[in-house]
């Protein structure tokens, strides 16, 4: 009689072979994505300093780092929530899997 009930802890172990693969690739993911942002922290940094180094008068350089301070604010904020929201979905997914649900 051939034997037609599943192995749990087959299945169990493979769940948790497809959560590492999708944990690595998920690293991999966050990785790059933070050095996209590192890299656009960068160039808005250089471009600051470009602009201040031209400024006519200290009014002006006042005015660029004010501004630069303001948009990497801003910019840190949208930065920290794409990181976010990227390990919240990775969590998300891991415990699908892991639970046979994702």
């Amino acid at each position: 009689m051939a034997e037609t009930d599943s192995n749990p802890a087959a299945e169990a172990t493979e769940r948790m072979r497809a959560a590492g693969t999708a944990m690595t690739e998920n690293g991999s993911q966050l990785g790059l994505t933070i050095l996209s942002q590192a890299e656009a922290n960068t160039q808005e940094a250089f471009r600051a300093m470009r602009a201040a180094a031209q400024a006519s008068d200290l009014n002006d350089v006042m005015r660029i780092q004010s501004d630069y301070l303001r948009d990497q604010g801003t910019r840190s904020m949208a930065q920290a929530r794409e990181v976010g929201e990227m390990i919240a979905q990775f969590g998300r997914n891991a415990v699908g899997q892991m639970t046979g649900r994702g």
